[in-house]
Order: structure tokens, then C-alpha cells, then sequence
């Protein structure tokens, strides 16, 4: 298999531990590559070359470090796809959905670079002549930035596209399951121009890696997406330093009786089973309101049966690849079965796709269920898996407190015609983003906050660009 290194300043490096961590692809359980098994020691050392970086990167114009920025991505761009041929060795993903994933992640560091001619301050008028008071805003310094899986390119550039254009440097440390996409972005970053330090890559486990970068003082931020067990481990060593967590979620999805149902079917199988539903704000539970629900559950099932399933390398165009690992799918047959005990009905899928060209990798069919109710796991945990749990509700009252009976509060879905309906349901889902009538929203322009147990601060937006500075207020008393 081939061997990547870690960066650190402008060196490739391989770890102290000499131990190396096999990368799989999950369509067919071969090696992709493998990394080195990085330390506490290399973070650290990560951390230390990051803040010299940041003395030099920090002071820079910023419309100085918006070009250099700019120029580093063009050059990401001219090798955008051989990053997402990784993203679908390594990740599973479909290479189409891949170069999908590239293309949004290049799009956000580039519009950050020209936020940061943005960052604006502020005078506040005072009681006295001779008194100016100013607000102004200084970039945090280091960034521990620690990456997820599902979305490993398009997820560190979300914390990587304002955290240098606030002027702050990075350590990076992506998913030991998907690795080799972020360190070419790095690669292809360095050689166009991005300063050496100003982004490090440090692979890794996270018990060891990634609790360096959260606890060190060497850093004054952590920006981590993942799961809630380990959001609140970062919380608890991270200290006084500012954190930014988008974690869990269980997206609900609202079908009142007067929506298109055309629109609502085919964005809810889509925003359901896209990247085989390992998305934090997948569609995880669907309400439809009981006049319209057994015509929705029909054109539901019909357009998830023709769904196609493979390998995202050998036809780009499949619409599901596999899941990450077999945990991923043991969780999935665990909720299947504990809905099933206690009451559900399968209506599509639920087991494995047969054939030969799935025996090797782990894959799972999308899977329908109704008969479903709160008391039943997968409409209270997030599966993080290709399953659409469809109930019936009474009316819109009932779809809003069920929609609002859970933990998470990340993303919340509804389509209806109703306007009246439609803006009161942006007021009342306790999430910190709505799609009315469509499940594709996000955006760098967009604000991407996170509610309840989904996380903490904003993500994308300049809301979120604010999360990588601190403010600072100047008093001055004229002579």
C-alpha cells in the first residue's frame, strides 16, 4: 500500500511510534494506503510549528493573505479530482457525489478569503470630547481542528476557510478511517502558495492526537464535528479555550396534507439515504400528516426501489456506496430489529444487498419502515444509516411536538403549501436550521448554528467567521 506522511510546518513526516494505520475502502475491504499512527509528541509538535506560523500569518494585509489564500485553492481546483477519487476510495461515497463534496469545499475557503477584508470594527461615540473608544477584532491564534469521516474534505473546510481568513493558523487531524483526502488537499494547498505552518496535518487517534490539540494552551481554539459522546470530552478538556462543536443530530422531516407530494417524496428519499444517510442532518424521522400519509409512504417506497447501489469508483453515478465499516452497519440492523420487536413494519430493504460485487464491502439496502413510534430507537438515536421511519400524524400540532421531542436540534425539514403553517413552523422546530420545501440549504453565506445537544457556536457565515477572533475594546484619551 502506498504510505502518506504527516505534515508538519513544511516537512512530510513519518511518527515517532513507527506504527502505521491501514486505510480500507469500504467497497471492497482492499487497502487504500496507510498513514502514520501519530503521538501527543507530534501534536505537539504540530502546535508549536502552527504558532510560529501564526506570528507571520497573522500580520499579514488582508487582502494579502485573501490572494494567498485564493491562489493556494486555484491549484486544489486543477487537482480536485484525484481529492475526490481518494474521498470515494476511502470513504465510500459515489465519485460524482465526491467531486460534489470538492467543489463545495474549494467554494468555501475561497469565499472566506474575501470575508477577510470584511472583518470590520467599530467606533462607539463617547460622553467627552477627548475620548475615542474603538472595537476591533484579532484573530484567535492556533486552531485544533479535528475532522470527521462522513465529509472529511467539504468538514475541514468549513473550519479551515475562516480560521485563516481571521488570520489563524491550523492543526489538523482527520478521521483515521479517512485520512489520504486531507492530506493531498494539504499537499496541493503547500505547493500553491499557502505559507508553510499555516496548516498542519497530524493522523492519529483521537484518545491520543486529538485530546493533545483539545487540552494543549498551544491552542485557543477547537473546532471538532462528530459525535455528542465525544463533543462533551472535548468540552471537558478544552479549559477556557473557545469551542466550536457541530455534532449530533435527528433531523425530522414535516408532511403537511396540502404540500407538493411530488417535491416532499423525492426530497425525502433524497436528503434520507444521500451518502448511504451518514450525514448529520440526514432526514432520521418522518411525520406526515395522516390525509396524504399512505399515498406518501407509497411514492416513498417507489422511488427508494430505484435507487441504485455500488461501487462509486466503477460507476460514478450510483446513487448509494457503502457504509464506513461494519459497526456503521450493525447499528443499522440493531435499530431495524429493536423497531421490528416492538411493533414496526419493514416495507423496503433492511438486509444487505445481494451479489457478488457487494460480498466484500458494507454496503446496506435503503430501508423503509412505518408502525413506528417514540419508544423505538431509531426515532429517538441517530442512526446514522439508510433507514426512513415514516408515522402518521394528526395535524400540525402533533408534527411539531413530536419533531421537537428529541435531544438533538441540528437541522428540522418541512413541506406544505400553507404559508401561515410554513412560518410558524420556522418559529417553532427547535433546531438551528429549517428547509422549508427543500432539504438543500447549506452554503459558506449561510449560518449553520447548532441547537441542544447538536453542538455549540455557529458554523459558515460571517456569524461563524466571528467564532475564529476575539474582540478587543481601545480606550484612548486625547492629549
Amino acid at each position: 500500500m502506498k504510505e502518506y506522511r504527516m505534515l508538519i510546518a513544511d516537512k512530510w513526516m513519518e511518527s515517532s511510534s513507527g506504527k502505521w494505520i491501514d486505510v480500507i475502502n469500504p467497497a471492497n475491504s482492499e487497502g487504500v494506503g496507510r498513514v502514520p499512527q501519530g503521538t501527543s509528541e507530534e501534536a505537539e509538535t504540530a502546535l508549536r510549528a502552527a504558532g510560529n506560523a501564526f506570528l507571520l500569518w497573522s500580520a499579514k494585509p488582508a487582502k494579502e493573505r485573501a490572494q494567498i489564500i485564493k491562489q493556494a485553492v486555484a491549484n486544489c481546483r486543477e487537482n480536485a479530482d484525484e481529492i475526490a477519487s481518494l474521498i470515494t476510495k476511502e470513504q465510500g461515497k459515489p465519485f460524482n457525489e465526491a467531486k460534489g463534496e470538492v467543489k463545495g469545499a474549494l467554494d468555501t475557503v475561497e469565499h472566506f478569503a474575501e470575508e477577510s477584508c470584511r472583518i470590520l470594527g467599530e467606533i462607539i461615540p463617547t460622553d467627552t470630547k477627548d475620548r475615542l473608544s474603538f472595537v476591533t477584532f484579532q484573530p484567535l491564534g492556533v486552531v485544533s481542528a479535528i475532522v470527521p469521516w462522513n465529509y472529511p474534505v467539504n468538514l475541514l473546510c468549513w473550519q479551515l476557510g475562516p480560521a485563516l481568513a481571521a488570520g489563524c493558523t491550523v492543526v489538523a487531524k482527520p478521521p483515521s478511517q479517512t485520512p489520504l483526502a486531507v492530506l493531498f488537499l494539504a499537499r496541493c494547498l503547500l505547493e500553491g502558495g499557502l505559507p508553510p505552518g499555516v496548516l498542519n496535518v497530524v493522523t492519529g487517534p483521537g484518545s491520543t492526537v486529538g485530546k493533545k490539540m483539545a487540552e494543549s494552551p498551544l491552542s485557543q481554539k477547537v473546532a471538532f464535528t462528530g459525535s455528542t459522546e465525544v463533543g462533551r470530552e472535548i468540552i471537558s478538556n478544552a479549559g477556557f479555550k473557545k469551542v466550536s462543536l457541530e455534532l449530533g443530530g435527528s433531523s425530522p422531516l414535516i408532511i403537511l396534507k396540502d404540500a407538493v407530494l411530488s417535491a416532499a417524496v423525492k426530497g425525502g428519499v433524497s436528503k434520507t439515504f444521500r451518502n448511504t444517510g451518514q450525514i448529520c442532518n440526514s432526514i432520521n424521522r418522518i411525520y406526515v400528516e395522516k390525509d396524504v400519509y399512505e399515498e406518501y409512504v407509497e411514492q416513498f417506497i417507489a422511488l427508494t426501489a430505484k435507487l441504485t447501489i455500488g461501487d462509486g469508483m466503477k460507476n460514478p453515478a450510483v446513487d448509494l456506496g457503502p457504509m464506513i465499516d461494519e459497526s456503521g452497519r450493525q447499528r443499522v440492523r440493531e435499530h431495524i430489529q429493536d423497531a421490528l420487536e416492538n411493533g414496526a413494519k419493514l416495507c423496503y430493504g433492511g438486509k444487505e444487498p445481494e451479489g457478488k460485487e457487494y460480498e466484500q464491502g458494507y454496503f446496506f439496502e435503503p430501508t423503509v419502515l412505518t408502525g413506528v413510534n417514540h419508544k423505538m430507537r431509531v426515532m429517538r438515536e441517530e442512526t446514522f444509516g439508510p433507514i426512513a421511519p415514516i408515522m402518521p400524524v394528526a395535524d400540525f400540532e402533533e408534527a411539531i411536538e413530536l419533531a421537537n421531542d428529541s435531544n438533538f436540534g441540528l437541522v428540522g425539514y418541512i413541506y406544505t403549501n400553507d404559508m401561515r403553517k410554513a412560518v410558524a413552523a420556522g418559529r417553532l422546530m427547535e433546531c438551528g436550521s429549517i428547509g422549508i420545501n427543500e432539504v438543500s440549504f447549506s452554503g459558506a453565506p449561510y449560518p449553520y448554528p447548532a441547537w441542544k445537544e447538536s453542538g455549540t457556536g455557529v458554523g459558515l457565515s460571517h456569524h461563524g467567521l466571528r467564532d475564529y477572533l476575539k474582540i478587543k475594546h481601545v480606550r484612548l484619551r486625547l492629549p
